[in-house]
């Protein structure tokens, strides 16, 4: 069934009450809903309807497109200045013997082990090390490019950049500035986690305020640098918390359209100061997807980042408005399966990643940072020495 036809059939359902109808008759026609519209949707709408909704948003916007690309992490090192409550991964600098620091050179090897290969982008963040400062980055960014100028460097989040800036007595133009000219090409979307001041000093309060935090992707994108965001969920905040972090984010982009993709992060509680908060069940990762599709009217792309809630997880959003699954990736990375991520060493290759995706009757689509279409992989034919070839 079509998603225009599931729209009518729920709009002909008597049984809907007139608040949840206005809602569905709002998404229909493409308008946007407010903010107690969004809390009554966490609050009472039930998961048939929300996927309902978030999926006729993610069909007007992408038909079955769903995107992914093919990408590699450096993280140069977990040792930080901050002790964020929910964090598994960092360790302070006196307790570096639990941690690694990785100098220009071992990070060189890391880009020259995938020559060859048909990767796009790397994705480079860690924690905030006291002695990794800005020339530090900019120096590793120019050896990237030099090396391989085409490869897309998606760096720093901005709990990163705001440390950097702030330690090399800059603005936070001038960093950027700085960065982009060294060849950063885009910073993600981390360390966001939720707006809320009240609730972020709880869980992180020596980083960034939220303020500063919008305000460097504010910045980025007036200097011509994408970005993304996410929003750590499922934890010791409530659902008017959500709203609001995403109302902000809404109202930036209103400005800037400079966000390319919104990442609902779920909250896992293993070996960090918070074990004690129970996880959210996968009922609410879908309900959490659904709603930010349906509230984020304009951020072009909503994503489920698959290592960390698992591939099951992952194919069932895609009927909740979710349309990117991220990356190929490989075991590179360690912010999430160290705090008990489902999938523990994160590796698909291409071919594994477009079968997860046809397996769900969704179009897969290679892509890269900034979503420009690489390949179409529906028809494509793997194979056994292009899948070994495409193995990343």
């Amino acid at each position: 069934m079509g998603t225009e036809n599931s729209l009518k059939l729920l709009l002909n359902n008597d049984s809907l009450t007139p608040d949840f109808r206005a809602i569905a008759e709002k998404v229909g026609n493409g308008s946007r809903i407010s903010e107690a519209e969004g809390l009554l949707l966490y609050e009472k709408g039930e998961l048939g309807y929300l996927g309902i909704l978030a999926n006729h948003i993610r069909e007007k916007k992408h038909g079955d497109y769903t995107y992914f690309n093919r990408n590699f992490h450096i993280e140069p090192t977990n040792i930080c200045v901050y002790t964020c409550n929910f964090c598994a991964y960092s360790r302070l600098l006196k307790d570096k013997e639990d941690g690694w620091e990785l100098n220009l050179e071992q990070m060189m090897d890391i880009v020259r082990s995938y020559d060859g290969k048909p990767v796009t982008e790397v994705h480079i963040v860690g924690g905030v090390h006291p002695k990794m400062n800005l020339e530090f980055f900019c120096e590793l960014i120019r050896q990237v490019k030099a090396h391989r100028p085409l490869l897309h460097i998606k760096a720093f989040t901005a709990v990163e950049l705001f440390y950097m800036f702030k330690k090399a007595n800059l603005t936070t133009e001038a960093g950027l500035m700085k960065l982009k000219t060294a060849g950063m090409d885009s910073i993600p979307g981390g360390g966001a986690e939720i707006f809320d001041e009240e609730i972020r000093n709880i869980i992180c309060a020596d980083k960034c305020s939220a303020d500063e935090w919008l305000f460097i992707h504010q910045t980025a994108h007036n200097l011509g640098i994408p970005s993304n965001i996410t929003m750590l969920y499922g934890h010791i905040e409530n659902f008017s918390h959500r709203i609001n972090h995403m109302s902000r984010v809404r109202t930036l982009q209103d400005d800037t359209k400079g966000f390319n993709t919104f990442i609902p992060l779920k909250f896992r509680n293993g070996d960090n100061d918070m074990s004690n908060v129970p996880e959210v069940s996968t009922i609410e990762d879908l309900r959490n997807y659904a709603v930010s599709r349906i509230f984020l009217d304009n951020i072009p792309h909503i994503k489920a980042y698959w290592p960390m809630i698992g591939r099951s997880t992952a194919q069932l959003s895609l009927a909740f408005g979710v349309n990117d699954l991220d990356g190929t990736i490989n075991d590179t990375t360690k912010i999430y399966t160290m705090a008990g991520a489902e999938e523990q060493t994160p590796n698909l290759s291409t071919k594994e990643l477009v079968d997860l995706i046809k397996q769900v009757r969704r179009h897969p689509i290679e892509r890269d940072t900034v979503y420009n279409i690489l390949t179409d992989y529906q028809d494509y034919d793997f194979s056994k020495e292009e899948a070994a070839e495409l193995k990343v």
